[in-house]
């Protein structure tokens, strides 16, 4: 009889579990488990990506939670989990119900306060939803190890209310004696009520030989050390048991393993990826973006008229009808309104914006709408590096804005399209390899400046972190304290734990705006130091499930810029500088800065390997600037690329084409 595996965290599960989901399919894969359910504490972060890849390794995915119930009568104590529910999406409307749930115990709660969900907000939002109560950390559970046998009782039957023909007994036989002692209780209760049993197994690792690591998160993710005595420590059974296993444990109730499947057969929901979603920004949004594109163009060409600029005005008008063209038939003149809007209001407010940078400078469309200040025409630019219908992608425009300003970008954006459409996006931090050993020297208490001396042989390259496994094979330092005792378990629980989640974050940049409230589309999170929510999906799979991304990137440099410029204008009261009436292009003075390496905050160039390259190469126009950028990557700096340029630029060797 299979046992379907129904209580699995994965490293979604902060600081919790070992169990990564890519390794999770596989050990399904391995074992013939045809069906599996992620119950992550209190969040739904790895929700899409299980489901997705899940579905292409040919195994049924179950949606699931161990949500954080607060009831006044179930004592906790000081650094104790909430009391759990678990719960498995059967259907689209579950689904919704708990994005609903988890997103409303985020962003309404007390920062004082661990996210959690009373019994009163369950009422009305339980259609769709299996739930399974009984083991140790449910609330059931807590109960009854404390021997409030009718409170237990009474609290079935409540959840048994929210839960109609839903809701499930848990047994677990862990190898614990509070389990047993509960057992009994529960299967009167399972009786009584009328209610299936259903044969619980806790997996927070994959193998038995992780327990050891796992036992190390913990105290990472308590900030305890293994001699704590109240520390809160790994149950050795907690790995991923093989379905003979589970047959034989639960032998005597055969239909607790049985109902595993039945339950697995009662879910059949996975979220869909969608299409890409925008608020409409006008009622004919081809037609407005026209509108304003050939507006923008004459503004352009009007201006370079009162420089005296002999411009073709053909190209520019060959080349914005093809842009419209593609951009229309793609289905992105919203986003282009969308950008050009706040960008728009972001100038009038006197915020500094930036020239634009990346693919998307290449665009006369964001150039006639003031997305971009630098005219593609003139330093030909490639509209198809931005887009191309022959790779259909979303555009995506980097935006640098004022840093001490930007915040004022994003409240505009919540008040037009509404602050309940508007969110951050989530990030990982993650246990990268000096990370990890310190926290993990510091749980097994080993002297920090040994640990320290160790972290330092570990390569820092933040651009491109090596791993611990890259730095071990390419230090023989650290090889060698692989093998030493002292250090051995150090070395090798690092190894087992990096690259797990450790935190949860939001995005530098990153903001989504959708047409209807965000927790339709996905779950949400908030961070206590923020009063934004964020999306509980990361970027990639925010975009797929269906929320599109704009890069509001906060910069120093643009701030600097504008002190420089408030500084100026206050020495003369009569004068009134602008960053737009200086053309910077063919100032030998400012050259004259960059051939003398002297660029310390200036964007993009303040780097020390920058500086040398800029001593050497001796920039002299604006191109020599693209070339720079260009060449500062690892590729042309080990191939002799750069000295190749240099010395053609210098007329020593003849340019090959």
């Amino acid at each position: 009889m299979m046992c379907i595996p129904l209580k699995v965290r994965s490293a979604y599960s902060l600081a919790e579990s070992t169990v990564r989901l890519y390794d999770l399919l596989g050990k399904c894969q391995e074992m013939g488990v045809p069906a599996v359910a992620v119950t992550d504490h209190h969040n739904l972060f790895g929700a899409l990506e299980f489901a997705s890849n899940a579905v292409k390794a040919g195994i049924q995915p179950i949606i699931g939670c161990a949500l954080s119930i607060q009831t006044p009568d179930v004592p906790i104590k000081a650094g104790e989990h909430l009391p759990q529910l678990f719960v498995y999406v059967q259907n689209e409307t579950g689904y919704l119900n708990l994005s609903k749930l988890l997103s409303q115990s985020y962003i309404t709660r007390d920062p004082a306060e661990t996210p959690h969900i009373t019994l009163e907000q369950l009422h009305n939002n339980t259609e769709g939803l299996l739930a399974a109560t009984g083991s140790l950390t449910t609330t059931t559970g807590k109960m009854l190890s404390a021997g409030q046998y009718e409170r237990a009782f009474t609290h079935i039957k409540t959840i048994q209310d929210l839960f109609p023909e839903r809701l499930y007994i848990e047994i677990a036989r862990q190898d614990s004696a509070a389990e047993a002692a509960n057992e009994a209780a529960l299967l009167e209760a399972a009786h009584t009520l009328n209610l299936p049993l259903l044969a619980a197994q806790d997996v927070f690792f994959l193998e038995k030989e992780l327990h050891g690591a796992h036992d190390i998160l913990l105290g990472i993710g308590d900030s305890t050390t293994v001699s704590n005595p109240a520390r809160r420590q790994s149950n050795p059974q907690h790995y991923f048991k093989h379905p003979t296993e589970l047959q034989k444990l639960f032998a005597d109730i055969p239909e607790a393993l049985h109902n595993t499947v039945h339950l697995a057969q009662r879910c059949a929901f996975m979220p869909e990826p969608r299409k890409p979603i925008l608020p409409r920004f006008s009622e004919d949004e081809a037609e407005s973006l026209k509108t304003q594109a050939f507006q923008g163009l004459e503004k352009r060409l009007a201006h370079y008229k009162t420089l005296n600029k002999e411009i073709d005005t053909a190209p520019y008008q060959q080349r914005l009808e093809y842009e419209l063209n593609t951009i229309i038939s793609m289905g992105f003149a919203g986003y282009f309104l969308i950008v050009a809007d706040f960008i728009g209001w972001s100038k009038q407010q006197g915020i500094p914006v930036g020239p634009g940078r990346g693919s998307g400078a290449g665009s006369v469309v964001a150039w006639v709408l003031s997305i971009t200040d630098l005219d593609p025409l003139e330093l030909n630019l490639l509209f198809e590096r931005f887009l191309n219908p022959e790779r259909v992608s979303m555009p995506d425009f980097d935006i640098d804005f004022c840093q001490d300003r930007r915040d004022e970008v994003i409240s505009y954006v919540q008040q037009k399209y509404g602050a309940d459409k508007v969110a951050q996006i989530i990030t990982f931090g993650k246990l990268q390899a000096r990370a990890v050993l310190r926290d993990v020297g510091r749980v097994l208490e080993l002297p920090y400046g040994q640990v320290d001396r160790i972290c330092k042989l570990v390569p820092n390259n933040p651009a491109n972190p090596m791993t611990l496994q890259e730095a071990i094979d390419f230090e023989p330092q650290l090889r060698a304290i692989q093998q030493e005792e002292e250090t051995s378990s150090l070395m090798d629980i690092s190894l087992q734990l990096e690259g797990l989640y450790r935190h949860a974050s939001t995005h530098a940049a990153g903001v989504v705006i959708g047409d209807r409230p965000l927790e339709q589309l996905v779950p949400l999170y908030r961070d206590v130091r923020s009063s934004m929510p964020a999306t509980q999906f990361n970027m990639k799979y925010a975009e797929t499930a269906g929320l599109v991304k704009f890069d509001f990137l906060g910069l120093r440099n643009l701030t600097i810029i504008q002190m420089a410029v408030d500084f100026i204008n206050g020495l003369d009261p009569d004068r009134h500088l602008t960053l737009r009436e200086l053309d910077g292009f063919d100032d030998p003075a400012a050259y004259q800065v960059l051939r003398d390496a002297n660029t310390t905050a200036i964007f993009q160039v303040e780097s020390d390997g920058m500086k040398k390259l800029l001593a050497k190469l001796q920039p002299d126009r604006f191109e020599d600037i693209i070339a720079v950028l260009a060449l500062y990557r690892p590729g042309p700096l080990n191939s002799g690329m750069v000295d190749d340029f240099i010395k053609r630029k210098r007329g020593e060797q003849p340019i090959d084409y």
